[in-house]
């Protein structure tokens, strides 16, 4: 696997606890800086897609869909939407 390097600036205190991280278990801070890059990445790029999204339809940039369209789509009647209870059930 081929890597590249980034040099990050991390606040004190998330250095701190890098650093004790790192010393605690033996591992290099880059280890860990891997795994919480691997594990919240696709996160971090759905939340800021999901953000352009909001952005360009606001703007006009982007084409929306009617509701109702959506609803003849799905084979679901308004009055099936109506029905739906608003709040999660559990």
């Amino acid at each position: 696997m081929s890597t590249g390097v980034v040099s990050v600036r991390l606040p004190d205190d998330l250095k701190d606890r890098l650093d004790a991280l790192s010393a605690t278990t033996g591992r290099p801070a880059a280890f860990y800086l891997r795994e919480a890059l691997s594990e919240h990445l696709d996160d971090l790029e759905h939340a800021y897609g999901v953000v352009a999204r909001a952005e360009a339809i606001r703007a006009g940039a982007r084409d929306t869909v009617p509701l109702e369209d959506v609803l003849v789509e799905l084979g679901v009647s308004r009055a099936d939407l109506d029905a739906m209870p608003s709040e999660p059930v559990e």
